[in-house]
């Protein structure tokens, strides 16, 4: 047998998108079903497109909160594994405890341990409140590791009550920042952010001296006007409150 006879697999490296989701009673009913429906029904975008990815296979975490945070699955699964079980929502907003649990995960040693490597994660944030907690605690930790600081950072706001300079504070800029005021503009928004996240975090390059997370906002950004009940958080504010959530 020839040495072109042989075949080498060589191993892809691994993209985590990890979706941080407020399940504090605010969240109850309409809003809470609409991210689980959400969730359920992007998983097989994410696992066609890691399927297709020859450089990296696209994993899932899902961290809740509410009074206490938790993990839906205690590591990172591949998307074609991945199993949505539906989160309740109730009691408080713990946001500045979800922060220091991220950080804790996003190391070698915790969610970040890639036999083949790892690129940067795609972090999505979603929250229709306020924090309860000590946030800016939380946050200060979480922007001391290096891969929060490489990561892809997109935050949904979801509807008129949500604290948007707090979301901007995670994203690092309000122009991540994306607003609904509906169900339906919340699933949408969901599979985009989660779909171009996955798309453009696993790719090996940037476009020239554009940050991944900035081509994310390009993108989102673009199909946003769209949207009916959705708008970038940095747009202008309208004058009165459409949020229509029954």
């Amino acid at each position: 047998m020839s040495l072109l006879d042989e075949t080498v697999e060589i191993p892809r490296r691994t993209m985590t998108l990890f979706f941080v989701i407020d399940t504090s009673g605010s969240m109850a009913g309409s809003k809470i079903g609409a991210v689980n429906d959400a969730v359920v029904n992007v998983l097989p975008m994410l696992e066609e497109i890691s399927a297709e990815n020859p450089d990296a296979e696209i994993k899932v975490a899902a961290l809740e909160f509410s009074t206490t945070c938790s993990w839906l699955y205690s590591e990172p699964k591949p998307a074609n594994e991945f199993v949505w079980q539906d989160v309740q929502a109730n009691a408080l907003t713990s946001m500045g405890a979800a922060c220091k649990e991220l950080a804790s995960k996003l190391s070698r040693s915790g969610f970040m341990k890639s036999a083949s490597g790892s690129f940067a994660p795609a972090i999505i944030l979603l929250s229709d409140g306020a924090p309860t907690d000590d946030f800016e605690s939380g946050l200060a930790t979480l922007k001391q590791n290096s891969w929060f600081k490489a990561a892809i950072k997109v935050a949904i706001a979801i509807g008129d009550d949500a604290d948007k300079n707090v979301l901007t504070k995670f994203t690092g800029t309000n122009e991540a920042v994306f607003t609904v005021h509906n169900i339906d503009a919340l699933k949408q928004i969901i599979r985009v952010v989660a779909v171009t996240s996955s798309q453009i975090g696993s790719k090996s390059s940037t476009a020239g001296d554009t940050t991944k997370q900035e081509q994310v906002i390009a993108e989102v950004k673009s199909v946003v006007d769209n949207i009916g009940g959705a708008e970038v958080a940095s747009a202008p504010a309208t004058t009165a409150s459409y949020d229509e959530w029954d």
